[in-house]
Order: structure tokens, then C-alpha cells, then sequence
């Protein structure tokens, strides 16, 4: 007979996902209540204006998409894109190629400008393809955990201002950790995660719309010519452009959930709402400015003690996400070596780090300080592990070096 559910205890200190903050895991273990129960209402309310908070923004249109952080790009580029749109994707690691891919499942006509990875998008490049190219939309991620590079957007914002071009963000790696100023930037749509600097688990999607983004993806038909939907009670109500290609991602119908009409359009993932709801509150109880100054302190820790432990840094460090560091496998343990030295810091240790994809798979590990582990306990403990499965794999390492290196951070953070 299967037994009740026991994971194993772990303190995730990978690009994500990371350990549940505990507060949040309580959250969702409230109970359900109705759809349109006045406190389920009320619930949607409170977390479209936290989220204000969280994105800095105005909007609105501020809300959850049901599903994980893929949900939450999905949503957004099957609302704005229709085939043979323009679009424009700064590339540079894993997180680019996969708006590249969704932008072109929705038929858009996608051009690139990447740079090698561990690199960030000069604006300049952006600015050149964006007179050339005359895209209607420029998506790009702010973070990529692929690479553990930030993308700068201000500048990026500014140019597609000037150039009259919509600018969509995937902050789902970043949010939280790192400055992210949605109306101060002019990012036309954002979509982020909770499973990373947020706190929460995998499975909602924090969402926010411009005014004029809103206003093209309502634009958009809902319904193939000649059936009208249900919902559409204004005869005078005309919407140009194809359909869009998804009825679950379709923001339209979403926005009039969300909205005071509370139009039906699916039910409501209840225990990840109240999630994503305990996800914002902390962060701005605790100050948007705290928390991105909390995760900048612990990954700062990170990434001396690694480099004091005598893993080189992978990537430009001016770019560096505050919240996850890549180090250079030792190149005495190759990747199969690389391999094991993470799983021996899982089976003996319970500590999980990541490896990389595409040509950085192999070749370098991926150290998260995040959300709820970015706190000095589970930066100590992770370095004084990866130090003694270092040295049982045969390599070198300086003894507490690592650790000390830390400390001396914190130390200077204290004085």
C-alpha cells in the first residue's frame, strides 16, 4: 500500500526551485472556500494590489496567471503576438531561446541579437536591430539562471519608448532579488514566478499589463467570425486581428476574471492563490529594498567563499544576478566528476546545487541564495559541504577558506 507522502529533507541551493518559505507552505494549507465567496474576492483583490507593489506599478491589470512561470510567458505572448508580427529576442542563455520558441509557435516572424553566454545584451545592439527590424514587440528576460547574467532593461526601456516598440519582460528568475521597476522602465507586460527569490512553489504566475497592452490584447477577437462569445453583451463591441490561439491563456478573458465583472472563465487555483498572496505580503513586509539588499548580502557571501575555495567564477560579474553564482567545474573532474560531487552533496549532505544547459552543461555548477535560503545558515552550510565533497573527489581546496571568506563578508556588512 502506498504510504502517505515523506520528501526527504533538502535545502535547495539551485537556480530554483528553492526551499518553500514556510509561512507560504502554511498558506496553502487554508481551506477552500467558493469561487465567488466574498473573502475568495476579496483574496484576488488583496493580491492584484500586493503585486502592485512588488512590480512597482500602477497597472491595473496586475494579477496571477494559474500555472507555473511558462504559464505566465505562454500567457503573454499568445495574447500580444499574432502570426507574422515582428518581434524582437535579446539572447543570451537558455531563457532567450525559449521566448524565441514560443514567439514563434504563435507565428510571429522572430529576429534575435545575442551575445555569448555569461555576457549581457549591450542596448546599443538592441537599438540598431529595433531600427532595422521595426518589431512590435522586443521580449526579453531580465535574468537568466541559465547564465546567472541580469540583463540591464532601463536603457532597453527607454529605446523601445522612443521607438514606439512594446517591451515584454520574463523576470520569473529575478523578481525580488533584484531591482525591477515596471512603470519606471516602461515594461509594457511582465511575467514572473514564485519559485525563486519570491519564496513560494512552483505553480502560479505573477502577471502585470500596461494600459496600452491591455487595450491591444482586448483589441484581439476571442471567438472564430460569425460565433460570438457569450460574455461580449455590447453590440456595439467591434475587435479586429486573428484569434487568440489559447482559450486558457487568452489575457482578455482573464482580465474580466480578475476584474470587477468576475466573468467565469476557469476556477481558480485556490491553495496557490493564497500562495502567491503570502509570497508578496513577506516581500513587502519585509521592504522591496530589504529584500533585494538581503539577497545582494548572502549571494555576495556566496560567491567569495566559492572563489576563496578555488572555483572560478563564470560569466561578467557587473552582470551577475544578486541571487544565483556559476563556478567552473574543476577541470580534474570533467563532467561525469562534476556530476558526482553534486550527488554527493544531495545523498550525504541533503544540499542540492544545479549544473547548466546547452554549452555550459558540464561545465559549470549553479549556487542559489534565494527567497528563503538567502540567509547565512544555508550559505555556511553549503560552502563548508561543497568544500569536503570537493576534496573527497580528489580536489585540492584550501581548508575554510570558503567559510571565511563568507564571514568576512558579513563582517563588513555588519561594521
Amino acid at each position: 500500500m502506498t504510504s502517505e507522502i515523506a520528501p526527504p529533507p533538502r535545502l535547495l541551493m539551485g537556480p530554483g526551485p528553492i526551499t518553500c518559505d514556510p509561512r507560504v507552505l502554511r498558506a496553502m494549507g487554508t481551506q477552500l472556500v467558493g469561487q465567488y465567496d466574498p473573502f475568495m474576492t476579496a483574496t484576488m483583490n488583496e493580491t492584484m494590489a500586493l503585486y502592485r507593489g512588488v512590480f512597482a506599478t500602477a497597472n491595473e491589470q496586475t494579477f496571477v496567471v494559474d500555472g507555473t512561470a511558462r504559464a505566465g510567458i505562454e500567457a503573454a505572448l499568445v495574447s500580444l503576438l499574432e502570426p507574422g508580427d515582428r518581434v524582437l529576442v535579446p539572447v543570451f542563455g537558455r531563457f532567450g531561446h525559449l521566448l524565441t520558441e514560443i514567439a514563434s509557435r504563435c507565428g510571429a516572424e522572430v529576429h534575435t541579437v545575442e551575445v555569448p553566454w555569461g555576457q549581457a545584451v549591450p542596448p546599443e545592439m538592441v537599438e540598431e536591430a529595433i531600427v532595422r527590424v521595426r518589431p512590435k514587440l522586443v521580449a526579453c528576460v531580465q535574468g537568466d539562471t541559465s547564465t546567472t547574467i541580469c540583463q540591464p532593461l532601463d536603457d532597453i526601456g527607454r529605446i523601445c519608448r522612443e521607438q514606439g516598440v512594446l517591451l515584454y519582460v520574463d523576470c520569473t528568475a529575478s523578481l525580488g532579488g533584484n531591482p525591477f521597476e515596471t512603470d519606471a522602465w516602461g515594461v509594457s507586460v511582465v511575467t514572473a514566478g514564485l519559485q525563486k527569490c519570491l519564496g513560494g512553489p512552483s505553480g502560479a504566475a505573477p502577471i502585470s499589463v500596461s494600459d496600452e497592452a491591455a487595450a491591444l490584447i482586448r483589441s484581439r477577437k476571442r471567438v472564430e467570425a460569425g460565433i460570438r462569445d457569450a460574455r461580449d453583451d455590447d453590440e456595439d463591441d467591434v475587435r479586429t486581428g486573428s484569434v487568440i490561439a489559447s482559450n486558457y491563456f487568452d489575457l482578455a478573458m482573464v482580465m474580466d476574471y480578475w476584474g470587477p465583472r468576475r466573468l467565469n472563465h476557469h476556477t481558480e487555483a485556490t491553495s496557490m492563490l493564497y500562495a502567491a498572496r503570502e509570497c508578496a505580503r513577506l516581500l513587502l513586509e519585509e521592504g522591496v529594498e530589504n529584500v533585494v539588499a538581503r539577497h545582494r548580502l548572502h549571494g555576495d557571501a556566496m560567491a567569495a567563499g566559492l572563489a576563496a575555495t578555488g572555483l572560478a567564477l563564470f560569466g561578467d560579474q557587473t552582470h551577475k544576478m544578486t541571487n544565483v553564482v556559476a563556478v567552473e567545474i574543476p577541470e580534474r573532474l570533467g563532467a561525469a566528476g562534476g556530476d558526482a560531487v553534486r550527488t554527493r552533496l544531495l545523498e550525504d549532505y541533503g544540499i542540492e546545487i544545479g549544473t547548466s544547459f546547452g554549452p555550459l552543461h558540464g561545465r559549470v555548477w549553479r549556487v542559489g541564495t534565494m527567497g528563503y535560503n538567502a540567509r547565512k545558515d544555508a550559505v555556511l552550510v553549503t560552502l563548508a559541504a561543497l568544500e569536503q565533497a570537493l576534496r573527497t573527489a580528489g580536489v585540492p581546496v584550501p581548508s575554510g577558506e570558503g567559510t571565511a571568506a563568507a564571514l568576512a563578508v558579513y563582517a563588513r556588512a555588519a561594521a
